[in-house]
């Protein structure tokens, strides 16, 4: 049936698989997405405590969140800003943001790296978001229990964070932000300040 459709439009039947996920994803979806991020060489004993080891891992890491970044710019799809937050690479804080009906709706993103990572993903958090959705955790650790964890542990130690982000969070962040809009348990910033100043 997929070689007929392509052979009907003039396409490869790979570009047909393309258009596919295109249209099934409402663009560049997480398929195509991890296709193209760079995974870690980097071999499963690199993990905080283990030095030069580590700090190889690092780098990789920062190379796979440039190359994240990069590919979401150019497909206009800008979506969060991380950094270290200790020189160590352990502990990272940030932004990260989810446009719903045209409204940005912004929110604080922070995670520590676990001791046994790669093996274990790290727990993102966004703390302003605790208890507001039963599909997190006490401090504002999200759920990736079902779908994302099982994912990570089939590509450890290849997965980094630049993954953790775009297979874990914004998944969840396009389930989660219109119904907590929807239901009103979060609230844009303009419609906050128009509120409180009348």
């Amino acid at each position: 049936m997929r070689r007929r459709l392509a052979r009907r439009a003039g396409t490869s039947e790979s570009q047909l698989g393309l258009a596919e996920k295109k249209k099934n994803h409402g663009g560049l979806g997480s398929e195509y997405q991890v296709d193209a991020h760079p995974n870690s060489s980097a071999n499963d004993e690199s993990w905080p405590r283990d030095g030069a080891a580590w700090t190889q891992r690092l780098k990789e890491e920062y190379k796979a969140l440039i190359a994240y970044t990069q590919m979401n710019k150019s497909n206009d799809n800008d979506w969060f800003r991380i950094s270290a937050a200790n020189p160590e690479g352990t502990r990272w804080t940030g932004k990260c943001w989810y446009v719903h009906n045209l409204l940005k709706y912004e929110f604080d993103l922070q995670f520590d790296i676990p001791i046994t990572y790669p093996s274990t993903a790290p727990e993102l958090e966004l703390p302003e978001l605790d208890g507001k959705t039963q599909k997190m955790y006490r401090g504002g650790k999200i759920c990736l229990t079902i779908h994302f964890k099982p994912l990570w542990a089939k590509n450890s130690p290849r997965f980094g964070i630049a993954h953790a982000l775009c297979l874990g969070l914004a998944p969840w962040l396009a389930a989660e932000v219109p119904i907590l809009v929807d239901s009103g348990m979060i609230k844009h910033k303009d419609n906050t300040t128009s509120t409180s100043e009348s």
